[in-house]
């Protein structure tokens, strides 16, 4: 490996693989890729140099040994990929979530793969502020925090028909549980695994997809303290924020404002802390991580296949509930 251009295979050239791409070129990387598909392929290599395109995964991992991988496929690929990869033993990152449900994830066990898992969010400098601020005891003890995601699904590929898109597919493990699964990360990243979970999950909406749309949650915590999320595939305006309310203040990110905003009053007045950092920063941030796990100049990733079976592990239970319709305890 040149310690300046380590060459990295991005499996999978969809969207996410093809901003993966760009941003490990910008990083100094020799970039090759897969997919099944030569439109993406096409794509690709429009956007700048790749040292080479496979329509095969298997052709691809014999044609060399990489200094690392990305996987950028639709969710339901990626134990059978990482597997493959990881017989190189180098270093991977992976698209959230890391599977479609723990039980899958248990392939993994047995298997040495070096995983980064890409839930991008806790690299997105705005909700890593939030977090640090909520620790820091400025709002006090904190007793509940509301996580929103509405974003309508026709509006996330315009560029494509939404059927088209592995979102629709619930067998691909597409849908608001699994996708937006980033939620349940930050809340476990914030708060710890909660003490149980009561949801639903449900396709209420019109659009022509196989997959859930909609999800409620409550989760509860030791300490009486409570967390409730809600997510959907439906909403217009989009919005996405989260609002910790404390003993002494209540908290608040909002993607939208790309702000953290403090109140401690009883009307809507904010003490807002604006940021100017663009979306992609949160991916360069992961990338660059990645570098540094291959590089040796970090040992551990900051998001692993722990963390990942965790939120596995929340959406289980969030299926199991909507299932039953009864709370589910989660193991300590």
């Amino acid at each position: 490996m040149s310690a300046t251009q380590p060459h990295i295979l991005v499996i999978g050239l969809g969207s996410a693989g093809k901003r993966h791409a760009r941003n490990l070129r910008a990083l100094d990387c020799t970039v090759s890729g897969f997919d099944p598909r030569a439109d993406r392929q096409q794509e690709t290599a429009a956007e700048g140099p790749m040292e080479a395109l496979f329509s095969s995964l298997d052709d691809a991992l014999k044609a060399q040994t990489y200094d690392g991988f990305v996987i950028a496929s639709p969710p339901s690929f990626h134990i059978d990929q990482i597997i493959a990869a990881g017989v190189q033993d180098r270093w991977i990152l992976c698209e959230k979530p890391l599977s479609i449900d723990t039980a899958s994830c248990r392939r993994l066990a047995d298997s040495g793969a070096k995983v980064l898992l890409g839930y991008t969010y806790r690299w997105w400098p705005p909700v890593a502020e939030f977090r640090r601020r909520l620790h820091s005891g400025e709002i006090g003890a904190v007793r509940h925090i509301r996580f929103v995601m509405s974003a309508h699904l026709a509006d996330w590929h315009p560029w494509e028909r939404y059927q088209d898109f592995f979102m629709a597919s619930r067998e691909q493990g597409g849908g608001a549980l699994l996708d937006e699964s980033h939620f349940l990360d930050l809340l476990l990243w914030f708060a710890g695994k909660p003490q149980s979970i009561m949801a639903s999950v449900d396709k209420i909406s019109d659009l022509d997809i196989s997959a859930d749309d909609n999800v409620d949650v409550i989760a509860s915590f030791g300490g009486g303290m409570k967390a409730n999320l809600h997510l959907d595939l439906i909403g217009r305006p989009h919005q996405r924020h989260i609002i910790a309310v404390g003993e002494e203040g209540t908290l608040m990110w909002s993607y939208e404002e790309n702000a953290v905003k403090l109140s401690r009053t009883g009307e809507l007045k904010w003490e807002s802390q604006i940021f100017t950092c663009e979306r992609n920063e949160m991916f360069m941030g992961a990338a660059a991580e990645l570098l540094e796990l291959i590089r040796g100049t970090r040992t551990a990733p900051s998001c692993s296949l722990a963390d990942g079976t965790a939120a596995l592990e929340v959406v289980d239970a969030c299926r199991q509930s909507a299932a039953n319709g009864q709370s589910i305890r989660l193991s300590a």
